[in-house]
């Protein structure tokens, strides 16, 4: 794996989806660096990932209410610990779950394993809630996938908090997760 500027050169062997990303980001004037690798669907592979970048991947979870009339991706660190109960209250939805990949498909054109903040861009009906983890703000970049798992990006927070989910017309909602038993 190796740290490079930009968009790959070639759409070769890539999916249309990767290349809409770097479509956007560029149109945006947004720079970013980017690193291929084996799939990475698991906090253990992007644990290697993340020395590459020089950043900490966000953990992303694709969340829905119990009716399932309510979509949600949380950002947060990788090794922080992911408790429902302790969301639910702060968002007043009770029973959350994990969203299925048939809407994550749907809503966000992202497959299980590639869930990222890029996968806003394609939520048209913004049908998804954006909710951060307050400690994700405090990092200068974040590393997420372009809506696959076989590259990876260091994109700069503030490019990604202010230009990128202003274009695909997401705000989000802060929350504040302690992670703790």
């Amino acid at each position: 794996m190796e740290l490079m500027n930009g968009r790959p050169e070639s759409a070769e062997g890539r999916l249309p989806r990767e290349m809409r990303t770097y479509d956007f980001l560029d149109s945006l004037g947004i720079s970013y660096q980017r690193t291929d690798h084996e799939r990475a669907d698991n906090m253990e592979a992007c644990y290697k990932i993340d020395e590459v970048l020089g950043v900490t991947i966000c953990k992303n979870l694709f969340l829905c209410n119990r009716q399932k009339t309510k979509y949600y991706l949380l950002m947060m660190p990788g090794d922080k610990k992911f408790k429902t109960k302790e969301l639910s209250a702060q968002i007043n939805s009770a029973r959350l779950s994990f969203g299925g990949p048939e809407e994550m498909l749907a809503f966000l054109d992202i497959e299980p394993g590639a869930v990222s903040v890029m996968g806003l861009m394609n939520d048209h009906e913004k049908r998804v809630q954006l909710l951060v983890d307050e400690d994700v703000l405090k990092d200068e970049y974040i590393g997420c996938h372009p809506c696959v798992c076989t590259s990876s990006l260091k994109i700069r927070t503030e490019d990604v908090f202010g230009k990128f989910l202003a274009a695909a017309g997401h705000e989000p909602v802060t929350v504040h997760l302690v992670g703790e038993d």
